[in-house]
């Protein structure tokens, strides 16, 4: 080979070295700036969403989680507060109010049934960019927990919805509003699923109630987190 052209491709060779080392070095570096290994860092996210899905599921999956929660009480559906009032005049207000009661029963016991189901999907989620969860702030771990998990979840809890609504007898209840509703002579009445409401409701506390305590975490991540959290958490 002309030794001009040996010298060239050894310059070439030098510079793609250089930059294949760059971006292999890259994670590391990040990682150094911050004293922790990536592996270090997905851990500390997936304990502080791990705890935060513990707390929150313990919390309103007791008795009167969301029955005596005025923040995430489920009330009737806005869209249906204006034939509520003719509702209960001709004899629903019972049923209207047992319904509510079921809903807001349903919950709890879903919640306390999908702790497990929650943590496991904190398990096998594959977390991007952990020291940028870490250094947002705020609600970032919930909220990429939300955006990896919320189609698969909402499916899983549901069917444990459903299930508990079933043996509230809560379907009863609700049949016996829908029938009476379908019979008055309303125009441009709004659709009635307490049923789905309840699903969606339900399933939005439990991420809301998960990023309460994730800033409970951030807060404090000594007394609120684990060795490793309150190392890394407070590092940043």
């Amino acid at each position: 080979m002309p030794r001009f052209l040996m010298i060239f491709a050894i310059a070439l060779g030098s510079v793609a070295c250089s930059n294949l080392n760059q971006v292999l070095d890259t994670g590391a570096q990040v990682s150094q700036a911050v004293g922790y290994s990536p592996a270090q860092l997905n851990s500390a996210v997936k304990e502080a969403l791990q705890l935060s899905v513990t707390r929150a599921t313990d919390q309103l999956g007791q008795s009167g989680g969301y029955t005596q929660n005025n923040r995430w009480r489920l009330g009737l559906p806005e869209s249906v507060e204006p034939v509520v009032g003719t509702l209960r005049q001709l004899g629903l207000g019972g049923p209207l109010d047992e319904v509510e009661k079921l809903m807001n029963r349903g919950a709890e016991l879903a919640a306390a049934e999908a702790k497990l189901v929650f943590l496991q999907a904190v398990k096998d989620m594959p977390v991007q960019d952990a020291i940028g969860i870490i250094r947002s702030g705020g609600t970032a771990a919930t909220d990429y927990f939300r955006s990896a998990t919320e189609a698969q979840l909402t499916v899983r809890y549901k069917s444990i919805m459903q299930n508990q609504l079933q043996q509230l007898g809560f379907y009863k209840q609700y049949q016996q509003v829908l029938n009476t509703y379908k019979a008055i002579p309303l125009a441009n009445k709004p659709e009635l699923d307490f049923e789905q409401y309840a699903v969606n409701r339900g399933l939005a506390a439990l991420y809301g109630q998960i990023a309460e305590e994730e800033q409970k975490i951030r807060a404090n991540p000594v007394e609120q987190g684990s060795a490793l959290i309150a190392a890394i958490f407070t590092k940043q």
